[in-house]
């Protein structure tokens, strides 16, 4: 079986490894990968770039690919599902339209609002003096989100009227991610969760829960980031309102795309907070998370391949995890989120006994150097999160990078 996964972060080397493992040994092309995901069996690099959806859907029908896989947002709102579908390609991913549930907050919001979906109240502007009329109404704390894609890094959480202000500035007069326009949300509070569903129309199976870790720095200080590191499972969010959760917010939400004539098919990511009036959406993301899939991967014990394939054919799905716990730990360059060196070097990978995914690396003359502002996912397993977060340290500590930097309090809410 001839399988193309498109990406070439640790996600996606998460999604190659996974598949990798399935009772088929599938062949894999990665489009465009990364030299971290050569070592996976059967897998070969494609210099392809993730957007150019003419020449993937080129390539998938010159090699007779069998399924497609998506991770990174930015191929889905250029439509590649829609591309393959037109062309009777399997996909698992959704079509532009259904992505808007990530794509554009204010669709999401609006949405959610229609059919009763918990979430923030929220206003959206598309000029700063209206906006900045309306934080001099409200006040701080507030949130506020550009209004499209901003690869995790469009949200600000604004303690003051001051931090609200220079956010707007940034996102309607700066234009920081383009022209758009901002949501700007209730302030809540609760600890946060990503919860997965692997989604076809109506049909969710939810298929792991997860917490990550978006500020920069220790006690969830400095700025938001991509993600700095990840646990499964989640002890502080209890089962019963990981259920209702999926009850009331998940499948509503296939069901509300459904009927707006977006069907979603893929990964269906809610973002969600545990508040007092329980869970509520912080956003949703219509792809695997990062780093969260580094490690609800490694947790799942059912094969992925089949589990895709089965959803693909609205089949009951199968999904078991391993009893063990698993914790990522995120190296990135320093300057990250802002401005950050590359070429790096990077030492102890080839001897390292952890599970290390490539988020952001390349190889040089046997060398591995840095090649992004996230460069690693260390993981570590344990019987319990509190063994699982020293064998993930443990692992890092064995790494030789000048340069990379590193939370190291991942965990601490649940340790």
């Amino acid at each position: 079986m001839k399988i193309l996964i498109i990406g070439r972060g640790g996600r996606e080397h998460a999604i190659a490894w996974k598949l990798a493992q399935s009772s088929v040994h599938p062949q894999l092309f990665v489009a465009p990968g990364s030299d971290g995901m050569l070592s996976l069996p059967d897998t070969v690099r494609v210099p392809i770039e993730e957007t150019d959806t003419a020449a993937l859907l080129q390539f998938a029908k010159e090699k007779g690919v069998d399924l497609t896989v998506v991770g990174p947002e930015a191929a889905l709102m250029a439509g590649i599902a829609n591309a393959f579908q037109e062309a009777g390609l399997a996909i698992f991913a959704p079509t532009r339209e259904a992505a808007a549930i990530e794509g554009s907050k204010q669709f999401a919001k609006e949405l959610m609002e229609k059919y009763g979906i918990p979430t923030a109240k929220f206003r959206t502007f598309g000029d700063y003096a209206s906006a900045k009329g309306y934080l001099d109404e409200v006040g701080a704390p507030i949130v506020v989100k550009y209004d499209g894609l901003a690869a995790g890094k469009g949200v600000v959480v604004a303690m003051t009227n001051e931090e609200a202000d220079a956010a707007l500035r940034d996102m309607l007069l700066d234009n920081h991610f383009g022209e758009g326009r901002v949501v700007m949300e209730e302030f809540l509070q609760g600890p946060e969760f990503s919860l997965f569903a692997m989604v076809n129309g109506e049909q969710v199976v939810p298929i792991g829960v997860a917490q990550d870790h978006k500020r920069a720095h220790d006690g969830d200080q400095g700025p938001n980031t991509g993600g700095m590191g990840a646990y499964t499972p989640v002890p502080i969010i209890p089962q019963e309102q990981v259920d209702w959760a999926v009850e009331h917010i998940m499948k509503p939400t296939a069901a509300a795309l459904a009927k707006e004539g977006r069907p979603f098919c893929g990964i269906l990511y809610g973002g969600l907070m545990l508040t007092q009036q329980g869970p509520k959406v912080i956003e949703f993301n219509a792809r695997f998370g990062d780093p969260e899939t580094e490690v609800v991967l490694v947790r799942l014990k059912s094969d992925l391949l089949q589990m895709i394939l089965d959803i693909l054919d609205h089949k009951p799905v199968t999904v078991q995890y391993n009893d063990q716990a698993c914790l990522g730990v995120v190296m990135a360059a320093d300057g990250y989120p802002g401005s950050y060196p590359k070429g790096l070097p990077i030492g102890g990978l080839d001897a390292l006994p952890n599970i290390v995914f490539h988020m952001g690396t390349k190889c040089e003359d046997g060398r591995w150097l840095s090649n992004g502002g996230r460069v690693l996912c260390v993981v570590g397993q344990g019987d319990t999160l509190v063994e699982a977060q020293h064998n993930a340290y443990d692992g890092v500590a064995k790494i030789s990078a000048e340069g990379l930097f590193l939370r190291k309090d991942i965990g601490w809410q649940a340790v």
